[in-house]
């Protein structure tokens, strides 16, 4: 256990949610171990704040099932390759959380018993009790789901209190910010609106899953340092997706 106090919070129980690239850096594939390790400090943060964590990490920066699909890949195996490529990716996370002394478990929706635990809800929630970080991998075990589905269902099931999902804007934008200079930032919008305007938050059955059971999300800035801790404590910049 940490010696740093305990920081009053909003939540006792979270989902961070964050894209396979994020772990790139600045290169174009793979994991950039200080990245990584940069994140890891991020979640470790906010555990010394007493909040429960859980993690989705998606698989891109290594393989991305859609992308296997158009060109020509069986769907159904090319997701399966994705599936994969998450596993890695908790991995990796783990033991950069784990060198900073945060106790954390990798929990695969497919059986791999050499390499990590499998998805048992009881087993999963009690790690959370136990203060350990679980990383949800392997998606949700399906081919035709993405990792934001992922994301939203195990959230669902571990009682998370909002789903956290960095993203390398500050929240939720009308437009491409990169790209327009007059887009316009949300400090809060419904679920209903993001699925009319496209707004590209999360997919529609991850946004619908969360709409359907009150789950707010929060979008943020993933690049910013101390950001995830910081809205934590009720500050810095991002949009709250709620009912």
């Amino acid at each position: 256990m940490s010696d740093v106090p305990e920081t009053r919070t909003t939540y006792k129980r979270v989902m961070l949610k964050i894209s396979g690239e994020a772990l790139m850096g600045d290169q174009g594939y793979g994991l950039h171990p200080p990245t990584v390790a940069r994140i890891a400090h991020e979640v470790k943060s906010v555990h010394e704040m007493g909040v429960e964590i859980c993690m989705v990490i998606g698989g891109g920066n290594i393989f991305r099932g859609l992308q296997g699909s158009a060109q020509g890949m069986e769907r159904t195996t090319a997701d399966y390759m994705g599936m994969l490529a998450t596993v890695m990716n908790a991995l990796a996370m783990q033991a950069a959380l784990e060198d900073l002394g945060v106790f954390t478990r990798v929990i695969s929706a497919i059986p791999m018993d050499q390499v990590c635990e499998p998805y048992i809800r009881r087993r999963a929630v009690r790690h959370l009790e136990k203060k350990r970080v679980c990383i949800f991998a392997a998606g949700t075990g399906n081919p035709y789901f993405t990792t934001d589905t992922a994301a939203t269902l195990r959230a669902n099931e571990m009682a998370c209190e909002a789903i956290f999902k960095g993203t390398k804007v500050d929240g939720v934008y009308d437009k491409d910010p990169k790209k327009h200079a007059d887009a316009r930032r949300f400090d809060t919008i419904s679920f209903d609106d993001v699925l009319v305007k496209h707004l590209q938050v999360m997919d529609a059955s991850a946004i619908a899953l969360a709409r359907d059971n009150h789950l707010p999300i929060i979008v943020f800035s993933l690049d910013e340092p101390g950001g995830f801790s910081g809205i934590l404590r009720g500050e810095g910049t991002y949009t709250r997706v709620s009912d």
